[in-house]
C-alpha cells in the first residue's frame, strides 16, 4: 500500500511539473514586450527554483538591466553599471551562447548588488546562463536559503528548459524592441509636421492615411516658414504615386528634397524642375508625385498668395461672403516627363478669407447612399460655401470628416488637406498698406 501510494504521489508530482511547464512555455512565448518577459523569467525562476531570483541583461555603454523577484513574488526592476567579473561565472554566462550549465557559487563571493532582494539570509546561489538567437540574452541567478547547491531531477529539467525559453523570448523581444525603436525614428521623420505659427496667416491641416491601421502613406504637407530671398512662407501639399510603405519612403525623398530647395522657392517653376531631375535621374518610371506650391506673405491687411499646381487637383479659396473660387494653375506631374510645364497664379485673401489645398483623397472619396460616387469638386464647393469665416483648424478638420462621412466604412485613399487663412488682426501701421 505505501509502494502505491508513492508511486500515486510521485505521479502526481509528474503531473503537476508537466503542467507548471506547459504553463511557463505559454507566458513566456506569448508576449514580445522584452520588460514582461523579463518579469516572466524571474517569476517563475523564483516561484520553482529558489526562494528569489535575477535576471540580469547586459545593456549598451556598460548597462545593466536587472530584474528581481523576491520571496513573495514582487518584482522590481533597475538599471545599474556593474561589473559581472565581480560575481564568479557571470561573465560567461552572460555571453549567452555557447550556453554553460547552472554553476553554484558561495554567497560570500556574491557581491551587495546579488542578495538586496529582502530574501534573508541566503545558503546558496546559482548562475544559469540565457541562449539568445544571436544576442546576449542575459543570464539567471537564483537566491536559495538552503545551503546545498543543486537541483533534483524534476528541477533540472525544468531549469534546463526555462533558460531555454526564456533566452528564446527575451532574444526576440529585445530584436523587436530595437526594430521598433528604429520605426518609431524614421518614422518621425515620415509623419505630418504641425504647421507653425507664421505672421500674417494661420496654416491648419489634417492627414488621415488609406489604411486604418497606417500613420503615413503617400499624401504629405510641410509648411517652411520662411523660403526663398523674398521672404515668402511655402507650403507643399502633395501625392505621391503608390500607398503603404513604399509611397511613404518616397515621399520622405521627395519632402527632404523640397526642404533642400526651400531657397529657390521664389521660383516654383525652378523648384518643380529640379524635383522633376530628381525623380528621373532615378530612372523608375512608376515613381511620380502630383503637387501644389503656395507661397504668401503679409501686405497691409491682405496675404498676398503665390499657387502653383503639378498635376494637382486645383487649390480653393473660400471668400468671407460664402463665394468658392476655383485658382486656375495648371502644370504637368513631377517624375514622368524629362521637360515640366507650370502656370503661376497669383491671389490676395482679404483678412478671413481662406485658401484650401487638398489631395484627390477628398475629392474621389468613394462612398454616399449606394456606395459608388465620388465626393466630387461640386459637392466639396457646396459645403465649403458653409464655412465662411470659419478658423482654418475647423474648415481643415470639416473638410476631412465630410469625406471620411462619405466614405463610411469603405475604402479609400489618403487624404491630406491645409487650410490657409488670412488672419482678421491688422499689425499696428498696416492698415494703410495696400498691394500694389
Amino acid at each position: 500500500m505505501t509502494g502505491c501510494r508513492r508511486t500515486a504521489e510521485a505521479l502526481h508530482a509528474e503531473r503537476q511539473w508537466t503542467t507548471y511547464m506547459v504553463e511557463a512555455s505559454g507566458e513566456l512565448l506569448s508576449s514580445l514586450n522584452l520588460d514582461r518577459c523579463l518579469e516572466t523569467t524571474a517569476r517563475l525562476a523564483a516561484r520553482r527554483l529558489a526562494d528569489a531570483a535575477l535576471v540580469v541583461l547586459p545593456m549598451p555603454r556598460r548597462r545593466f538591466v536587472i530584474v528581481r523577484c523576491d520571496a513573495r513574488g514582487r518584482v522590481a526592476r533597475e538599471s545599474a553599471a556593474i561589473d559581472p567579473r565581480a560575481v564568479p561565472g557571470l561573465d560567461e554566462a552572460l555571453q549567452g551562447f555557447p550556453p554553460v550549465p547552472a554553476r553554484w557559487i558561495d554567497p560570500a563571493d556574491a557581491p551587495g548588488w546579488v542578495l538586496s532582494d529582502g530574501s534573508g539570509d541566503i545558503g546558496s546561489v546559482a548562475l544559469a546562463s540565457l541562449p539568445g538567437r544571436g544576442l546576449p540574452a542575459g543570464a539567471l541567478v537564483l537566491l536559495r536559503r538552503e545551503r546545498e547547491a543543486g537541483f533534483s531531477d524534476n528541477e533540472a529539467v525544468f531549469a534546463r528548459l526555462l533558460t531555454a525559453w526564456a533566452g528564446a523570448a527575451i532574444s526576440v523581444a529585445r530584436l523587436y524592441a530595437e526594430q521598433e525603436a528604429i520605426t518609431e525614428t524614421l518614422m518621425a521623420e515620415l509623419l505630418p509636421p504641425p504647421p507653425p505659427r507664421l505672421e500674417g496667416a494661420e496654416v491648419a491641416a489634417r492627414y488621415r492615411p488609406a489604411g486604418a491601421g497606417e500613420r503615413i502613406g503617400g499624401d504629405f504637407y510641410d509648411v517652411h516658414p520662411v523660403a526663398g530671398a523674398g521672404g515668402e512662407s511655402l507650403v507643399v501639399l502633395g501625392d505621391v504615386s503608390g500607398k503603404g510603405l513604399e509611397a511613404a519612403v518616397l515621399t520622405g525623398r521627395i519632402r527632404n528634397t523640397l526642404r533642400a530647395l526651400s531657397a529657390l522657392a521664389d521660383d516654383h517653376h525652378r523648384v518643380l524642375e529640379l524635383l522633376n531631375d530628381v525623380l528621373i535621374a532615378d530612372g523608375v518610371p512608376t515613381r511620380f508625385v502630383t503637387l501644389v506650391l503656395a507661397s504668401f506673405r503679409r501686405r497691409g491687411t491682405r496675404v498676398e498668395l503665390r499657387l502653383t499646381s503639378a498635376g494637382h487637383p486645383p487649390p480653393l479659396i473660400l471668400h468671407n461672403d460664402g463665394r468658392v473660387e476655383t485658382v486656375t494653375t495648371v502644370g504637368t506631374l513631377i517624375g514622368l516627363l524629362e521637360h515640366i510645364t507650370s502656370a503661376t497664379a497669383s491671389v490676395e485673401l482679404e483678412p478671413g478669407e481662406t485658401c484650401l489645398l487638398y489631395s484627390d483623397g477628398i475629392i474621389e472619396a468613394r462612398g454616399g447612399p449606394l456606395g459608388d460616387e465620388f465626393f466630387g469638386d461640386e459637392r466639396l464647393c457646396e459645403q465649403l460655401a458653409q464655412c465662411a469665416g470659419m478658423p482654418p483648424e475647423a474648415l481643415a478638420e470639416r473638410v476631412e470628416m465630410l469625406a471620411s462621412e462619405w466614405v463610411g466604412g469603405g475604402e479609400h485613399d489618403d487624404m491630406a488637406v491645409v487650410a490657409i487663412t488670412a488672419c482678421r488682426d491688422v499689425p499696428p501701421g498696416a492698415a494703410g498698406e495696400r498691394l500694389p
